[in-house]
């Protein structure tokens, strides 16, 4: 459940950046592929990986972390 939860957060917050899977990749140095399988909950990021990713789309890993506790 909560796997579920985090991937579905992970895809909206690049949803909500208007990035697509390849333009997240790109800005985080990592393929499509690899971004569609932590959004399908088959990958898990590291918390060097999920700053990344939050920078890229443009939330602080905290504001990450409250929407993700927000539920």
């Amino acid at each position: 459940m909560k796997k579920t939860r985090l991937a579905a957060l992970l895809r909206q917050i690049r949803l909500d950046a208007n990035l697509t899977q390849s333009q997240l990749a790109e800005k985080i140095g990592q393929t499509q592929s690899y971004v569609s399988k932590y959004e399908n909950g088959e990958q898990r990021l590291d918390l060097i990986e999920l700053e990344a990713v939050c920078e890229a789309a443009g939330i602080s890993l905290v504001g990450f972390v409250e929407r993700y506790l927000e539920g």
